[in-house]
């Protein structure tokens, strides 16, 4: 049964996230671009002195919450509006657009991905602004491609000059149910869309099989000059440190983690090195191929094959040298008959912060004393592009967030746990103030 809007600890009623919650914001299928415009200014009312800017994509959200006092250093709260589209409604309990709290649960499409922990993060700065408490300028950044990997935001960031002295994101997760995370290090992306020909025309098997170039078989040639090869892809790794490796003991086992993906390792020491492998190594992926009809039974030969595929930067690596490695090595693997077609994706930068970076240490403090539990500092094998432009900057950057394994981003059902938005809330709160020591200090207060 469908409980009524709770209030979280901060004395706000969830009302208002619902509000937000309501927008059908989908960025994925290109079909929204009333209700993106629609979120964008909902954020921007909801901060006051805002705007919504257009002309890099879908509309960015730039506002600034203001010290509470004269003289303030500047901190980012970024953000991003936009959410997967929410798939069949069959497979939903709940409308995903009109938010529901049942069993201490709050189901919404962008419930935890990332309308309730971006929310979290505005109406704790709004709160301290209200009180006069508020120690730094929030400058707040929203955007509306961030679930389709767009670079909006990244190229209006390239126009704004002034100093942006910390950042912080919650679009992460946390180490576990019960424990919150800071990652301090993100992969970045290359990839391609792949098209192999191989023949001008569909073939008789019969008639041609075995004199004929395959195109099904030179697309297998080309990824496998690439598939099972983590070396050739490495260049510039920048290893973990020790204090980050031993942090990683402490985290769930590679088995329990691959367990509960549904996943099953590549080969006999990949549970063993799971945090390595997704945190510190580069790896490519396959996304899909094509070629034909597979559920028909029909002797052909295609003339064409597509594939779909990605390589995933370890920090410390540059997209463009990488990108080009990747290319070469596919080309280099083409058979002469064929012909190879690669289309690049948008690229995304790596990010890493040092561990024992002033402004993670305060954001450790601030989170464990907000919660009671000391955060775990953790790596992402995924990729938040707008990170690592924040740190190719010079602007140290918390990313952290109160989503959870059991949140069903992406999926049918997604959920966040009415405790986690009470701990993003007052983690946000004591993080705003932390920084504004921290900052004018270089060191977290009480550190």
């Amino acid at each position: 049964m469908a409980e009524g809007p709770r209030t979280t600890t901060n004395g706000h009623g969830l009302e208002e996230l619902f509000e937000l919650l309501r927008i059908r914001s989908v960025s994925s299928d290109g079909k929204h671009p009333a209700e993106l415009r629609e979120a964008a200014d909902w954020v921007s009312r909801l901060i006051g002195d805002a705007r919504v800017v257009e002309g890099y994509g879908n509309p960015i959200v730039d506002g600034l919450i203001p010290a509470s006092a004269d003289g303030a250093p500047t901190v980012v709260a970024y953000g991003h509006y936009d959410v997967q589209a929410p798939g069949p409604r069959e497979l939903w309990l709940s409308d995903p657009f009109e938010p529901e709290v049942r069993d201490q649960w709050l189901y919404a499409r962008g419930a935890s991905d990332d309308k309730g922990n971006f929310y979290a993060l505005l109406r704790s700065a709004l709160d301290l602004a209200a009180e006069g408490n508020l120690p730094v300028n929030v400058r707040v950044l929203a955007d509306g491609e961030e679930e389709i990997g767009g670079h909006s935001v990244l190229d209006y960031l390239e126009t704004i000059p002034e100093q942006l002295d910390a950042a912080v994101i919650f679009d992460g997760g946390m180490a576990d149910a019960e424990t919150p995370a800071i990652t301090n290090g993100l992969r970045g992306l290359v990839g391609f869309q792949v098209k192999v020909t191989s023949a001008d025309k569909e073939l008789h098997s019969g008639l041609y099989g075995g004199v004929a170039a395959d195109a099904v078989r030179d697309l297998m040639t080309v990824l496998s000059a690439v598939i099972g090869t983590p070396d050739i892809l490495a260049a510039g790794v920048s290893p973990p440190s020790d204090s980050e490796l031993a942090g990683w003991k402490t985290l769930r086992s590679g088995a329990e983690m691959l367990a509960d993906g549904g996943a099953r390792p590549t080969d006999g020491t990949a549970a063993e090195e799971f945090y390595v492998r997704t945190g510190a190594r580069p790896s490519l992926t396959v996304h899909s191929v094509a070629a034909g009809d597979p559920t028909l039974h029909k002797t052909s030969i295609s003339p064409y094959a597509l594939a779909s595929l990605s390589l995933r930067l370890a920090p410390g690596q540059d997209p463009a040298p990488m990108a080009v490695e990747l290319e070469r090595l596919l080309r280099d693997a083409c058979p002469a008959h064929a012909e190879l077609e690669l289309t690049p994706w948008s690229s995304g930068e790596p990010a890493l912060v040092p561990p024992d970076d002033p402004i993670l240490r305060a954001g450790a403090a601030a989170i464990e004393r907000a919660t009671g539990v000391a955060p775990l500092t953790v790596r992402s094998g995924g990729s938040i592009p707008i990170m690592a432009a924040l740190v190719a900057r010079g602007t140290p950057t918390v990313l952290s967030g109160f989503g959870s394994a059991e949140d069903n981003i992406h999926s049918p059902n997604e959920r966040i746990r009415l405790r986690n938005l009470e701990w993003a809330h007052a983690s946000a709160r004591e993080l705003f103030l932390e920084f504004g020591t921290a900052i004018r200090d270089g060191s977290p207060a009480g550190a």
